[in-house]
């Protein structure tokens, strides 16, 4: 991403209103996520809730569309890679780390409600994807939030992580997943 220069803002600032509105207008016809971003901070009907919902909702989306895949572990890998780049999408639109985890969580527990029969396939690419999925969501946690905020997420990502660690494919990982989101005393 290009860094304006100081003539570039010396310039912006010389610009009459009509003709930075009109530069402005078209940026956000070129790209969707400018636009969602300048809705969400200009517009006070668009909340992080909303955001939360759009974005739950393409995840799910997401989701349906992998089932009907011939290659079920592979349509949902895929799923599963789109939906972390919706959840990241959904996080630069807001600067809100807690979004980013609530939608983490929401992606886990349609997993783990749905699919946790393809853990078992010999293929482990959703397995490996989904522990990493549950490892981030135990870093960001223990990172971006408050302290008073973790035990609100302790018991779902404990149940993640002994699911995860249940299965036979856990030994074979080539990364640490945590066995539970351990809050320092």
């Amino acid at each position: 991403m290009p860094v304006p220069s100081t003539d570039f803002k010396k310039a912006l600032k010389q610009l009459p209103d009509k003709e930075k509105e009109a530069l402005l207008l078209r940026a956000v016809r070129r790209d969707a996520e400018l636009y969602e971003t300048f809705a969400y901070e200009l517009l006070p009907d668009v909340t992080v809730e909303q955001v939360y919902e759009q974005t739950t909702d393409r995840i799910h989306e997401l989701f349906n569309v992998a089932v009907t895949g011939r290659l079920l572990n592979r349509s949902l890998n895929k799923a599963l890679s789109k939906a972390t780049k919706e959840t990241a999408r959904a996080r630069r639109i807001t600067k809100d780390k807690r979004l980013e985890i609530d939608l983490i969580l929401y992606t886990l527990r349609l997993i783990f409600d749905n699919y946790t029969g393809q853990f078992d396939s010999p293929y482990n690419g959703f397995y490996v994807s989904t522990a990493r999925m549950a490892t981030r969501a135990v870093q960001l946690v223990l990172t971006n939030l408050h302290e008073d905020l973790w035990l609100e997420y302790k018991s779902e990502l404990d149940d993640f992580l002994t699911q995860l660690h249940n299965r036979s494919k856990s030994r074979n990982l080539r990364f640490e997943l945590p066995r539970e989101l351990v809050i320092p005393d």
